[in-house]
């Protein structure tokens, strides 16, 4: 019996959502304006030339980008030898929740709550409450904010106050910004965990808790970042395997994603090299019949947000290579499926998550095109894939 690995490139967005100009990101294509950067000498920072991705493109990412959106894709022009295709989303976010729950076969049935871009962003029995829980006479921030830079801000004035530092953004998100030796890891663990069930009952997403040392003017962000997310509103792929007696594993921030649903055992590391390494353990060693589902977060986290088109184009190119060491040991009944859960395109305006069509490349499978199907329609391969039952209402393209 084959295996399944299912893996996120987290924001690796290939444009043409038909629904992009709802969010503001009409023309908005992550993958297709980084290899367009790249090929015209503009995202040479620690790399050079066209983008290279040969073990991603020649199961079909250049041409899943020009399926999804028509763009050019310089550099990625390769004949497709995997199955490939682009899927689009139904839920009404370009948050990670959304896109994970849905490529796990659930689309969000609500509306996501917002925060006003206006200060305060954060009503004032929310911020009370906050800072009651954490045990300090108020908060910090209380704003539309990117990480990095409101810590550079307020990371003084919280290490004197205490306070903590809290921000959202345009995803249905509260954060959570402490110092791990002044405030304190558990403590902040346990206050994002306290005030997680008010901010869930709000339908919002996640309370995220964002670790960080150092001192003013070198303050940096660490690996301990934790992410409560809302429960899925009913069983995922990851239940649908586990209730049908298959090892479930959950590499990166799945766990955190579903707030730990499914998952037999989870690996987690400091950065995605370390989680690459646990990926490709369990190429060599999980059971027949297990489902692998992997999230690579860095491509969103430290450079669609800061807008690095280099730094996410080397980035993509060291993904390729590790995914050349993972192609070899897979078996020959094994599936795996690269694909992303929304964009974050690097040359767009903002901060921000963009709204697009994510590729679907599959190897194992032999080779041909799946056309554009929808992100449930993943849930439901993977699902036919190990022979178990599937849940509506996504349908198998294998």
């Amino acid at each position: 019996m084959g295996r399944a690995f299912l893996i996120v490139m987290d924001s690796v967005g290939c444009g043409g959502a038909p629904d992009a100009d709802v969010f503001g990101d009409s023309g908005a294509n992550t993958l297709a304006h980084i290899a367009q950067a790249c090929a015209a000498g503009c995202a040479e920072v620690g790399r050079q030339g066209p983008l290279a991705l040969p073990h991603l493109d020649v199961l079909g990412l250049g041409a899943a980008i020009r399926l999804a959106s028509g763009a050019a894709t310089p550099g990625l022009e390769a004949a497709p030898a995997g199955i490939w295709g682009a899927a689009t989303e139904v839920s009404r976010g370009k948050d990670t929740p959304s896109g994970h729950w849905e490529l796990a076969g659930v689309p969000v049935p609500w509306d996501w709550h917002y925060f006003p871009t206006t200060p305060p962003a954060f009503p004032p029995d929310l911020a009370d409450a906050v800072a009651a829980a954490a045990g300090t006479e108020g908060i910090l921030g209380n704003c539309h904010a990117s990480g990095v830079p409101i810590i550079e801000a307020l990371g003084a004035e919280h290490i004197r106050s205490g306070w903590p530092i809290c921000y959202t953004s345009a995803d249905s998100v509260f954060q959570i910004a402490a110092h791990e030796e002044h405030f304190g890891l558990a403590r902040l663990l346990a206050l994002c965990e306290a005030v997680a069930p008010r901010l869930h009952a709000m339908k919002v997403g996640r309370v995220i808790a964002r670790p960080f040392t150092g001192a003013p003017g070198a303050f940096r962000r660490t690996g301990n970042r934790r992410d409560y997310a809302i429960a899925p509103p009913s069983p995922t792929l990851l239940d649908w395997a586990q209730t049908a007696g298959r090892m479930t594993y959950g590499v990166g921030k799945i766990g955190d994603i579903f707030s730990g649903q499914g998952i037999s055992q989870q690996r987690k590391g400091p950065d995605d090299a370390a989680l690459f390494d646990a990926l490709l353990d369990l190429a060599d060693a999980a059971e027949d019949g297990a489902l692998v589902f992997a999230n690579f977060v860095e491509f969103d986290s430290l450079y669609g947000h800061r807008r690095d088109v280099a730094g996410y184009a080397r980035a993509l190119e060291w993904f390729d290579t590790r995914l050349g060491m993972l192609l070899p040991r897979l078996r020959a009944d094994d599936l795996l499926i690269l694909t992303a859960d929304h964009g974050n395109d690097p040359t767009w305006r903002g901060t921000d998550h963009t709204r697009e069509r994510v590729p679907v490349l599959v190897h194992g499978r032999g080779a041909g095109t799946i056309g554009l199907v929808a992100f449930a329609d993943v849930a439901a391969s993977v699902a036919a894939h190990l022979e178990i039952p599937a849940q509506p209402p996504g349908r198998s393209f294998l």
